[in-house]
């Protein structure tokens, strides 16, 4: 079984190696409008909808007629049809899927376009410890992290404070899996403790976001107040993106800690399967629950658990903080009660304790018996 890989590092190309790469994202970016706006009218003109290959052979002759193309890797640009491509393809599924609000592919303003792509050659990691880019140079790599299996893509990304990020795609040809441990544990989160397990262990909830909430509204009203189109008002702009790229960074690194730590303890990881996107939709938590990163998280113990040989089962979370842990009993358990309090068997437990518990025991059932109930995973 071979398992996808990617691993990112931060680049320091030079003064002359940045004004090339950022002709290079202007280039593509229109290019990437060009595409766009080529398959609109194409099919309002005649019906007929362009593809892949369609636009991609008719790179030569955009070339003749913008000769600034010929300046950047051949393989950069075929990437940006296959990501228009991808952005219409992806539009169709939601459209079909109607389970999400589709929204059309857009086209790309200036600072909105920030990578681009390599895909099987015109890249180079040298001996030295440099990436060597095709018609741009080497640049100096922080290879904090090998690199593990066949290298695929490599991406090139412009950060929103100017920082630039290399990322490798690489392709393993099988996970290698860590000691085995023999056990399970169900994971609840929340927004009073970030994560709540099974075993009675809790993991506070830092927000990020409120502790740099002032500083950020702070760097927000002085840019306000800067004139439109001023250096002022770029170097504002930038102080704005670092406190969020650091709020983001923190968070990240946060829940990178969390999943090792899940990962390295347990064989078997139950999660929820929370709809986020429609949870935020509640006013009064949303700041909150976006501040708690629970999809970060869990995008994190995917793949993480994937690389490791481990077992990610999701659930629904449906009654598992109204029902007892201990005896099934069913209540009612509005957000304020922390505690639960059975009639019936007279347990009293924490809220979120309970709700690991259940979520555990779900999950266990899940995979031996498909067809049980919630009723059923309790008694057992």
């Amino acid at each position: 079984m071979t398992i996808i890989k990617t691993f990112k590092y931060r680049i320091y190309p030079t003064k002359k190696q940045i004004r090339i790469m950022n002709h290079w994202l202007d280039e593509c970016r229109w290019l990437y409008n060009h595409f766009l706006e080529e398959r609109i009218n194409t099919y309002k003109e005649s019906g007929i909808s362009l593809d892949f290959n369609g636009q991609a052979i008719a790179l030569p002759d955009l070339k003749k007629e913008r000769h600034t193309l010929t300046n950047v890797y051949g393989q950069v640009l075929i990437n940006v049809a296959k990501r228009v491509d991808i952005s219409f393809k992806n539009f169709f599924r939601r459209v079909k899927e109607a389970k999400e609000k589709p929204g059309f592919p857009r086209f790309r303003g200036k600072g909105r376009y920030n990578s681009f792509t390599f895909t099987q050659r015109g890249f180079k990691l040298t001996n030295d410890k440099k990436l060597r880019l095709s018609k741009i140079g080497d640049i100096k790599i922080v290879l904090h992290m090998p690199i593990e299996g066949k290298i695929k893509t490599c991406t090139i990304k412009r950060s929103s404070t100017d920082k630039w990020y290399v990322s490798f795609i690489c392709e393993c040809d099988k996970p290698i899996p860590l000691p085995a441990k023999n056990n399970a544990v169900g994971v609840d989160v929340g927004l009073d403790s970030f994560v709540t397990i099974s075993t009675g262990e809790y993991v506070d909830n830092p927000r990020f976001f409120r502790q740099d909430e002032k500083a950020l509204a702070k760097a927000q009203r002085k840019l306000s107040k800067a004139n439109k189109g001023t250096p002022e008002r770029a170097k504002r702009r930038k102080v704005v993106a670092r406190i969020h790229e650091r709020i983001t960074f923190r968070r990240q690194n946060f829940c990178h800690q969390v999943s090792r730590n899940l990962i390295d303890d347990f064989d078997t990881i139950v999660i929820e399967d929370i709809n986020v996107r429609k949870m935020i939709q509640n006013s009064h938590i949303a700041k909150s629950i976006q501040d708690a990163a629970w999809s970060e998280l869990f995008r994190q113990l995917t793949y993480k658990a994937e690389w490791a040989g481990r077992k990610l089962v999701i659930v629904d979370p449906a009654y598992t903080s109204q029902t007892c842990s201990k005896c099934g009993y069913r209540q009612e358990m509005p957000l304020n009660k922390r505690i639960y309090c059975c009639p019936n068997c007279g347990q009293q437990i924490d809220r979120d304790h309970n709700a690991a518990i259940n979520i555990l025991r779900l999950g266990l059932c899940s995979q031996t018996h498909s067809d049980y109930h919630f009723q059923d995973a309790i008694a057992s």
